[in-house]
C-alpha cells in the first residue's frame, strides 16, 4: 500500500551521487504576502531521496546531493538556489524548454559539469 519512492534521474561518479527529480508545474514557487518560497513538499521529497541514498553507503565515504529541476514558466521568479540541508546539498533549478534542443542539452550538460566538476 505504500507508494514507490523512485527518483527521475540518478547520476553517479565514484562515490558522488546527484539525484534529480524533475517537476512540471504552472507555479514553481508558493507566494504569500509577496514573498516567494520553494514548494515545501517537493523539498521534503528530494531530501528524503538524498537521505535514503546516503544511508545506502553506510560508513563508506560518499557525497549525495539532490536537485529539483523545474521546467521554466512565465513567472517572474525562476528558482536558481542551492541549500545545505543536514549536510547535503539540495539545489533548485529551472530548465528553459522553449529553446532549441541543442540549447536544452547544453543546459543539462552544464548542470552535470557544475556538479561533478566538468
Amino acid at each position: 500500500m505504500l507508494p514507490i519512492m523512485q527518483t527521475d534521474i540518478t547520476l553517479t561518479k565514484g562515490n558522488e551521487v546527484l539525484i534529480i527529480d524533475a517537476k512540471f508545474y504552472s507555479d514553481i514557487t508558493q507566494s504569500q504576502y509577496g514573498t516567494h518560497k520553494q514548494q515545501s513538499g517537493n523539498l521534503y521529497q528530494i531530501f528524503t531521496y538524498v537521505k535514503n541514498k546516503s544511508a545506502e553507503f553506510g560508513e563508506r565515504p560518499h557525497k549525495v546531493s539532490g536537485m529539483l529541476l523545474y521546467a521554466a514558466t512565465d513567472e517572474a521568479v525562476q528558482p536558481d538556489n542551492t541549500y545545505q540541508m543536514s549536510g547535503n546539498r539540495i539545489s533548485v533549478k529551472t530548465l528553459d524548454l522553449n529553446r532549441e534542443f541543442s540549447e536544452i542539452a547544453a543546459q543539462l550538460n552544464k548542470i552535470v559539469d557544475d556538479h561533478f566538476g566538468g
